[in-house]
């Protein structure tokens, strides 16, 4: 029998990042993933979906260059969706196989196959069992088929799919319903939509993405809304056939016809490949401390299969927390500063409170906004559209949270983590000097007491 000082189940970006930084600090560790390195997140998730994203992007500027001074014919120019699809596939390909090389160069022992937990301290694997002094479970989530009358049919004819599945449509659905406004969504809606289809979104929710800032939420769905993509909030649906699914929209039932429906209602933690150890659970997934430990002593969990925030970056964030504290250092993590996005059309970046969780625990606080229209760089680009949102304390001067609606907005929200991070004031983050001109000014703006160009 092999024997680790660490063993990793769930080569995911929790996974690998957590085996790569333990094998950095001497540690011998081996590596479980039962598919291909790299997880959802890199396989059928953030990666490929953000590269059929650009495709529509660039789609989408070819259709409005006459406002650049640009002229192109509108039958000069067209889309070939087999092609970005192996657009897609070719990133996700080379980044799959950085990631095996740098386990490789690490020294980590990856074990390709179906990982079974037997106790704390053992795991089999491809009829062999390798031993553990810590075990890291970082086995992820899958899509959630909901308990529809005639979804798990219409999954199993195609008539259905997950964002699995859509990843890989290479005949454009004329009309796509889409069951669930959260992020997953948001983003495919955008997707069909610049590409021609008639998208609509059933959620159940008041409003989509109903964790965000509402003011936020508000107007994006505005915008999504006049590109053409027909929201339905408050909705339910009664029943997926073959060729139409029934929703319920103020106690009246409709049919609405589709070629494609898309089940994006949420992800559930991958739990039955450590069920013998009998771990506490939180809801659906594993129950965890701020330092990732689980209710069985050495036995860490990370990532989606904790059912707390589904998101790769906090996954990897995890791996490197559970990892510090096996090797001795305390360390915990801190979810009131995680960014979270939604890579639309604009973007939406948001990091710490909602105005509405500042109201519920009664802090002072107050509101500074900066709209893209009085910003240079945005003007420049032709892409005004959407603001920025800081909910500032008013006893310290801290951020206590914001909200981005902008392209690039993802890469913007990174200054504001790390002011967050260093507990900076706003007078601080408002102080310090920004290049001229760029989209990063309107944090600036929006940190001053009073904003200098609006």
């Amino acid at each position: 029998m092999k024997s680790y000082d660490l063993v990793v189940l769930g080569g995911g970006p929790g996974g690998y990042v957590a085996a790569i930084k333990a094998a950095q600090n001497n540690l011998k560790v081996a590596l479980i993933e039962k598919d291909v390195v790299g997880g959802i997140c890199l396989n059928h998730g953030c990666i490929p979906t953000k590269a059929i994203l650009k495709s529509t992007k660039t789609y989408d500027l070819f259709k409005n260059a006459k406002s650049y001074g640009i002229n192109v014919e509108k039958d000069a120019f067209s889309f070939d969706l087999t092609s970005i699809i192996r657009r897609k596939d070719g990133i996700v390909r080379r980044l799959t196989t950085g990631v095996k090389m740098l386990l490789k160069k690490n020294g980590v022992d990856v074990y390709n196959g179906y990982g079974e937990v037997l106790n704390k301290n053992e795991v089999s694997v491809n009829d062999e069992t390798i031993r553990g002094d810590n075990l890291i479970i970082a086995t992820g989530g899958t899509a959630i088929i909901p308990p529809i009358p005639g979804a798990k049919e219409a999954y199993k004819s195609g008539f259905a799919v997950t964002s699995m599945e859509l990843l890989n449509v290479t005949d454009l659905p004329k009309k796509l319903t889409i069951i669930g406004g959260g992020v997953i969504g948001v983003e495919f809606a955008t997707i069909f939509n610049s590409l021609g289809s008639e998208v609509t979104i059933i959620e159940m929710q008041e409003t989509i993405v109903s964790a965000m800032d509402e003011e936020i939420i508000d107007e994006y769905s505005k915008i999504l809304k006049k590109s053409g993509v027909k929201v339905i909030t408050g909705g339910e649906v009664k029943k997926v056939s073959s060729n139409s699914i029934v929703y319920s929209y103020k106690n009246e039932e409709k049919e609405l016809p589709a070629d494609l429906v898309l089940l994006a209602v949420g992800i559930r933690p991958n739990i039955d490949s450590f069920k013998k150890i009998n771990l506490k659970m939180a809801g659906s997934g594993v129950e965890v401390n701020e330092r990732l430990q689980t209710s069985l002593e050495n036995v860490y969990a990370i990532g989606d299969v904790t059912g707390k925030h589904m998101l790769a970056h906090v996954a990897s964030a995890e791996g490197i927390v559970a990892v510090e504290n096996i090797l001795g250092t305390k360390t915990k993590i801190n979810y009131n500063q995680i960014p979270a996005a939604i890579y639309g059309s604009p973007e939406i970046a948001t990091i710490g409170m909602t105005e509405k969780e500042a109201q519920n625990q009664n802090l002072k606080y107050t509101v500074s906004k900066f709209p893209l229209l009085a910003n240079g760089k945005a003007l420049a680009d032709g892409d005004s559209t959407g603001f920025i949102k800081i909910i500032k304390g008013l006893e310290l001067d801290e951020i206590l949270g914001a909200h981005i609606l902008a392209y690039n907005a993802v890469d913007l929200i990174s200054e504001i983590a790390v002011a967050m991070r260093l507990e900076s004031t706003n007078k601080e983050v408002a102080s310090t000097i920004h290049p001229h001109p760029s989209l990063s000014e309107i944090i600036m703006e929006a940190a001053m007491d009073k904003p200098i160009n609006f």
